[in-house]
């Protein structure tokens, strides 16, 4: 794997998207248009073709979405899920995050609803002193690594923009993803070149990122189905927050077309006391 070294979150926004990610899992101890063709079983059109996987996304307007972020520290292992939808064309997502039972010490506790929107991530249910119907607010941009590991789920509209700057694209094979079939592809992307390729909307988080992280390439695996749409995508990060922290982050898009509706909270609904650590 390649190892790659992040800059340590500082500040009130840091601990608030730490304490609902990555935090806990320490606490717990051708752009082508349309399909691929035969022609893209060469590395440069295997790149071509995921390189436009965002693009195709956004073509197709939404989706439902399912992630998974699983983390692994000191021989611990541990994995916090999410489901929700992302409307591409907006640029707007929410999440329902769940928590792993045992990272509090409980048996149960509420999860956490995120919305995704370009520079900003909203939080309810965030817990640690912010009352019950007050939402958290952070600024995406402000953040080391731009949401990509520490809200407990990668923005899936981060998550495809990341593939812009697909290079070393290896195509792997067909397979299904849910039933699909689906062309399986490999390679690594760089931060960096991908925010100055990003639509407007999404550079800041990636171009934060690219300053938080001391080496901008991401391993992953994307599996686009036959209109180019992505499927599923996982990244692989190493990050470095009191101690290594090997991150699996997964996204499984799925019902395009589903509507997807994302209200964000009124001014007074967001909390703006201290935040508990």
């Amino acid at each position: 794997m390649v190892v790659h070294r992040h800059k340590r979150l500082r500040g009130r926004a840091a601990e608030v998207v730490l304490a609902a990610g990555v935090t806990l899992a320490v606490t717990a101890t051708s752009g082508c248009a349309g399909g691929g063709t035969s022609d893209d079983r060469s590395p440069a059109e295997a790149a071509s073709v995921v390189r436009g996987a965002a693009d195709a996304l956004a073509r197709t307007g939404s989706a439902r979405a399912r992630t998974a972020m699983e983390m692994a520290t000191g021989g611990t292992r541990v994995t916090i899920r999410g489901e929700g939808g992302v409307d591409f064309k907006r640029r707007m997502g929410q999440l329902l995050v769940l928590l792993p039972a045992d990272v509090k010490g409980e048996d149960e506790h509420r999860p956490i609803t995120e919305l995704l929107v370009p520079g900003a991530l909203y939080m309810k249910n965030r817990g640690a002193g912010v009352p019950a119907d007050k939402w958290v607010r952070v600024d995406t941009t402000t953040l080391a690594d731009g949401n990509l590991v520490t809200g407990g789920a990668t923005d899936p509209l981060i998550a495809a923009e990341l593939l812009r700057a697909a290079q070393e694209v290896t195509y792997v094979g067909e397979t299904e993803v849910a039933g699909t079939k689906v062309r399986h592809y490999r390679g690594t992307t760089d931060i960096g070149r991908a925010a100055v390729s990003a639509s407007a909307e999404m550079r800041g988080a990636l171009a934060a990122a690219a300053k938080g992280f001391s080496k901008d390439t991401v391993p992953f695996d994307a599996y686009l189905d036959e209109e180019g749409r992505l499927r599923k995508v996982r990244h692989r990060f190493t990050y470095v927050n009191n101690g290594v922290i090997d991150v699996s982050s997964t996204t499984l898009l799925y019902g395009f077309g589903t509507p997807v509706t994302v209200v964000l909270p009124a001014s007074r609904d967001i909390y703006a006391g201290k935040i508990a650590d």
